[in-house]
């Protein structure tokens, strides 16, 4: 049985939050409109059914790139409540990572959040967590996941672009901020870093040639996660980072689990061992209020 720690998952009570409020994000039946964008249509069977065949646990997360930790903090609750409320009723083997606004930190009320049974805290990939939010998760020994935030429009881009260039941008930067300024300051946070961090991890070398170090030592408590890239691009970070720090995410319903192509014990390090010592533990479904 295997872990994925990233999908998306919009239930009817985040729906119903999105349709009622008159300025991007919304939701017109299922026409998504954001600022700067094109509508996009929804396809609803993508947050309906869904297999979870063969899967012990499904983290699912807010989707970050709509923006809305970042809207003012009367606009961005109520959807993050909607979330949350929704997240918590799916029932096995679905989990969730909590969010929270960042345009008005609120640690307590993140605290509160996170004690109805998250499995920890995920953040655009574009915030600049306070250390008062990530003191909140070392207390609880819970982790955090950094995702893709909101991507800035670029006119006369083909549709693929804020996929391929902003969010792997933003995960490239979030990656070396976190070594950088956040590690020296949180030294027993453990992070989740989507989309294999950008693939920032390959740049250690341009990184040492800038003056930068590190190189050969691993941080065993920064993850990355291996949603949307295939074999090549694992075998690549593995080689850079170890086997021990990669877990399994999908990004479902945007794209599948791949397959690392690394052999059975490489294999079930990804998807259960390693996925299991990021949510250290404990986190069952079963232990949940």
């Amino acid at each position: 049985m295997s872990i994925d720690v990233h999908q998306h998952l919009w239930t009817r009570s985040f729906v119903e939050a999105l349709r009622a409020r008159t300025s991007p994000p919304r939701l017109d039946g299922w026409t998504l409109i954001l600022d700067g964008e094109p509508p996009y249509e929804v396809d609803p069977a993508d947050h309906e059914q869904r297999d979870t065949t063969g899967l012990e646990l499904v983290l699912v997360s807010l989707s970050s790139p709509l923006g809305i930790e970042f809207l003012p903090p009367e606009e961005s609750w109520p959807l993050i409540d909607a979330y949350h409320d929704g997240a918590l009723a799916l029932g096995a083997p679905f989990g969730a990572w909590a969010a929270t606004c960042h345009s008005a930190p609120d640690p307590g009320r993140l605290a509160a959040d996170l004690d109805r049974g998250f499995a920890g805290l995920q953040i655009p990939a574009t915030a600049v967590p306070g250390d008062d939010l990530l003191d909140v998760l070392t207390a609880r020994d819970l982790p955090l996941f950094v995702h893709p935030g909101p991507a800035a429009p670029t006119p006369g881009t083909p549709p693929w672009w804020p996929a391929l260039v902003p969010y792997v941008q933003q995960m490239h930067a979030s990656w070396h901020y976190f070594h950088a300024v956040v590690r020296p300051r949180h030294p027993r946070l453990r992070v989740c870093f989507a989309l294999l961090a950008g693939l920032a991890p390959l740049h250690s070398e341009r990184l040492l040639a800038r003056g930068g170090g590190g190189r050969g030592l691993v941080d065993p408590d920064f993850f990355v996660e291996t949603s949307s890239y295939g074999p090549r691009a694992i075998d690549a970070v593995v080689r850079e980072l170890g086997i021990d720090v990669v877990v399994n995410g999908s990004d479902a319903p945007y794209a599948t689990a791949p397959d690392p192509g690394l052999g059975a014990a490489a294999g079930h390090a990804i998807r259960v061992s390693n996925p299991r010592r990021l949510l250290a533990h404990e986190y069952r479904r079963e232990f949940r209020t």
